[in-house]
């Protein structure tokens, strides 16, 4: 059996870091933001589109990029969000022929009669703040109030990219195998326990 692991993940939860350090405990793949690449080539759209299309639900003002043309695009079309989309789909289909975990990218969806082990990560708001702080770049010209605005938006955005183009609610634990609460935790000694969790589980599948 393949094992697949899917990891949704509010930011500034330490939802990366968890995925790539149970990748590593598992001695299998580890896919996540680098994605967008393999999706803008196969989309044809520039990796600054695809990412905002696929970060907030294409609802905001963008610039697509076409070759060397530009166009700005007040809305993206249902045909250009649907082009991307399946390419999303294709690339994460492909990825998940051998035994990987998939950061984002709602593969939990996409790989759903795969029955992928589905886990998301969550954390209060000043464990986020505070873990922001020590590795997202840029940060450091923001104040507290304009990161958290930031973390706020970007989990709205996951959460309208779930529920418009899947229909499914972002962070309902009725969706995943495990939920993790890592608010103040230590994430390296948290990851074994998760792993031995996954091994369990797949072995009662």
């Amino acid at each position: 059996m393949v094992k697949i692991v899917t990891v949704g993940r509010e930011f500034g939860s330490g939802g990366r870091e968890i995925g790539k350090r149970l990748a590593d405990a598992m001695g299998i793949a580890y896919y996540d933001k680098t994605l967008i690449t393999e999706i803008a080539k196969k989309s044809d759209f520039s990796e600054q589109f695809v990412a905002t299309i696929l970060e907030n639900g294409a609802m905001q003002r963008n610039f697509l990029t076409f070759g060397h043309t530009f166009a700005d695009c007040a809305c993206p079309s249902a045909g250009i969000t649907e082009k991307i989309l399946n390419a999303q789909r294709e690339v994460i289909e492909k990825i998940s022929e051998t035994d990987c975990v998939i950061v984002g990218r709602c593969a939990d969806l996409i790989l759903a009669e795969k029955h992928p082990f589905r886990l998301f990560v969550y954390a209060d708001e000043a464990s986020k703040l505070e873990r922001c702080r020590a590795h997202e770049e840029g940060t450091e010209h923001l104040t507290d109030k304009q990161l958290l605005k930031k973390i706020r938006s970007v989990d709205k955005g996951r959460q309208k990219l779930y529920g418009l183009f899947y229909g499914k609610e972002w962070g309902d634990r009725e969706n995943y195998d495990l939920c993790v609460n890592t608010s103040h935790a230590d994430l390296p000694a948290v990851v074994p326990c998760i792993a031995e969790y996954v091994k369990k589980w797949y072995e009662n599948q």
